[in-house]
């Protein structure tokens, strides 16, 4: 980036991202219209033996029987990828001769890879060899991204369609957003970390001696090609366990900018594909703005308090922002555009340990996760996370100004808030429940990295994390059997539990008309106004729901820190 001028280097970020994600929308639209592209002398072949060889119909799906398609090929790769940890020291591509996984913790890694969490309770580099690593880890890091933009793709057709009973055909949607996007994408970004220096090999680590007779093993392996595939398709396991702080995954400025455009680029395009396929661009403007004023409101909060630094060194006489946990190579004053992109989606990477933020600093994050996975957030799942609250806002916009809410010409009533209800309410319960579970059993506190609030900030951060299918760490939490599972099944709700009554409330939309009239009395969801609203809904179900327990952390550290010394 921009050496260290965080502000341009935000500026410069948006600017490529906006361009680089008008041109995707209308490639996106096109491929899952069925329409020829660029690419489809290459692929259509390939895509019809793919049909062929799985003997995929071309029959489209009730809203049911395509949640049930996602949940199955879910449950199918957890059981193979559980499989291929349990068993890996007897399987070839394993030049460090690494151990087989525990069962406890094969479970949690294949819950969090398949969920597109990508949680992680070992060091990749020390613990998963590369068929691990390829064939387990970067190929659900493919299928799980896939899944989303299929389900991201059906829910909006439950806006366009009229008197339909169904959404399409999840694998056909499934094989084009893998063909087609997930697979281009990684191969343009795997090459270009090539090119900044990211390994991409199959050579046993290098075990040299340094000039000062200490012996270090420096890792490989093939880095670049899974670091594309994790960014993009919303997952964000780094193949080190420094993630993209790592110099092996993040050497310089460039590749910082290339990590945070693959992050965002998919979820910003598919918001403007919405638009496309609603036939109302104006609409899907009105969703981007509203996640780029959410998002870089908690950028400018973050970089400030960062870049302001911690008092109790300032009262030693030291100035200058706070660089406890940063990467010097990017310092302080980039903390705040990775930690805005990295929380505000589906990916959770990082080029600093969260762990070190100031108090207010760390809030941000979680909050950015507590508000669910609706600004940007994974592929596909970031646009219908937020569409729930755009239902939830005009159903409240509704009752204010006395009228039947309507959103694109379509109805909302008691049965599409009910969906939309389960899907907003789901997420927060299961978050506190578990952290108030583990913050009184003798097992939830066993692994803890620290006492006091930072300490419950590391329990309410996991499951926040874990329940947005995010995968950022906090640090300091230790594995156990109870964080093993715990976190396993929050992963899974935050992922279905999300995601079935949203594919439920799309089915309900897709079976009403389309009202094509619009008086002076309508309510308007393209303007200022409703981007306004909209910002306060999902502030008021999502962040306001979390302050007693935010206020036992980060809020309470916050106020420790700038309480005065007690007299001596």
């Amino acid at each position: 980036m921009i050496g260290n001028v965080p502000w341009m280097n935000a500026a410069v970020f948006l600017v490529l991202l906006l361009v680089l994600a008008v041109p995707l929308a209308r490639y996106m639209h096109d491929v899952f219209g069925g329409e020829r592209t660029f690419l489809s002398p290459v692929l259509i072949p390939v895509e019809r033996g793919i049909y062929r060889l799985c003997r995929i119909s071309d029959d489209e799906m009730s809203w049911s029987a395509y949640a049930f398609a996602a949940l199955a090929l879910t449950l199918a790769g957890a059981v193979l990828l559980y499989v291929i940890l349990r068993v890996q020291q007897w399987l070839p591509l394993n030049p460090q001769h690494f151990s087989n996984f525990a069962p406890e913790l094969a479970w949690n890694s294949a819950i969090s890879f398949v969920t597109t969490t990508d949680w992680q309770f070992y060091s990749g580099e020390n613990a998963a060899s590369y068929l691990s690593q390829m064939t387990g880890f970067a190929w659900q890091n493919f299928l799980a991204g896939g899944i989303g933009l299929a389900v991201g793709i059906a829910v909006i057709r439950g806006f366009v369609r009229e008197r339909s009973a169904t959404l399409g055909n999840f694998w056909i949607d499934l094989t084009r957003g893998l063909l087609y996007v997930l697979l281009p994408l990684s191969i343009v970004f795997g090459l270009a970390f090539v090119v900044c220096g990211v390994p991409q090999n199959f050579a046993p680590y290098t075990n040299v001696t340094s000039a000062e007779h200490f012996a270090q093993s420096i890792p490989g392996g093939p880095v670049a090609s899974q670091e594309a595939i994790s960014l993009i398709g919303g997952n964000g396991g780094g193949f080190f366990a420094a993630n993209t702080a790592s110099p092996n995954i993040n050497p310089n400025g460039v590749s910082n900018l290339l990590d945070l455009l693959a992050i965002w680029i998919v979820p910003t395009a598919f918001v403007l594909l919405f638009g496309t396929m609603v036939r109302e661009r104006r609409a899907g403007y009105a969703l981007l703005a509203a996640m780029l004023v959410i998002a870089f409101a908690g950028f400018a909060i973050g970089q400030i308090v960062e870049s302001t630094g911690n008092p109790l060194i300032h009262a030693l006489g030291v100035s200058g922002g706070n660089m406890e946990g940063k990467e010097v190579r990017f310092g302080a004053a980039n903390a705040g555009l990775s930690m805005s992109v990295g929380s505000n989606s589906g990916t959770g990477a990082a080029n600093f340990a969260y762990d070190s933020l100031m108090p207010l600093g760390g809030l941000v994050p979680m909050v950015n996760m507590q508000i669910g996975e609706v600004v940007f957030g994974g592929v596909g799942s970031g646009l219908y996370g937020m569409l729930v609250f755009v239902v939830l806002t005009v159903f409240i916009a509704g009752l204010m100004v006395g009228r039947t809410p309507e959103y694109l010409g379509k109805k909302i009533e008691r049965r599409e808030v009910t969906f939309a209800m389960i899907a907003a309410i789901v997420f927060p319960g299961i978050i506190l429940l578990a952290t108030a579970i583990a913050a009184v059993t003798p097992p939830g506190l066993a692994t803890l990295g620290n006492t006091g609030p930072h300490g419950f900030s590391e329990i309410l951060y996991a499951f926040s994390s874990t329940a947005a299918n995010n995968g950022s760490a906090f640090g300091g939490l230790g594995p156990n059997l109870f964080y093993n599972i715990a976190t396993g099944l929050i992963m899974l709700g935050g992922r279905y539990l999300v995601m079935i009554p949203t594919l439920a409330l799309a089915g309900a939309l897709a079976a009403r008309p389309i009202n094509a009239m619009r008086t002076l009395g309508t309510f308007r969801t393209d303007n200022t106004m409703f981007v306004v609203l909209l910002i306060g809904v999902v502030l008021l179900f999502g962040a306001l729901t979390f302050v007693p327990a935010d206020a036992l952390g980060p809020i309470a550290e916050h106020v420790q820190l700038w309480q005065p010394p007690a007299a001596p």
